[in-house]
């Protein structure tokens, strides 16, 4: 009687197509990461801009009659100041922020109007006016 050996194991050519399908998927999930991080900073801009849209229109402007020539920390006090600040670490009113508040018709700091923007990564600005 001849004794039969097997062997137990995978062979070079499985072993190799299980690493492309690995490194294949791994490709994938960097690849939505990026997209999935763009799009929550996306959506932290949004949040952002509508929290002051609506702590001026439902605070601000019936408690005063006006709006702000200025956003800071002071103006709005129903709205978190943090914000304020933009995904990058960038306060309302810097050069290099996200977010954009331009006040019209202005006369000694009050304004009729105003226009607040964010600049969004994946898609186009996000923009609110005065009602």
């Amino acid at each position: 009687m001849t004794k039969q050996s097997t062997q137990v194991g995978f062979t070079l050519p499985e072993i190799i197509v299980v690493g492309i399908l690995f490194l294949v998927a791994a490709v994938i999930f960097a690849w939505q990461w990026n997209d999935l991080q763009i799009s929550f900073r996306d959506d932290q801009r949004k949040v952002a801009i509508n929290a002051i849209y609506y702590g001026l229109e439902e605070s601000f402007k019936p408690a005063s009659g006006y709006y702000p020539e200025q956003i800071d920390d002071d103006t709005i006090k129903t709205v978190d100041p943090s914000l304020l600040t933009d995904p990058n670490g960038n306060k309302l009113g810097a050069s290099d922020s996200d977010y954009r508040y331009e006040p019209t018709g202005c006369n000694d700091g009050r304004c009729t109007g105003y226009s607040l923007r964010a600049l969004l990564e994946n898609e186009a600005d996000f923009t609110k006016k005065n009602r």
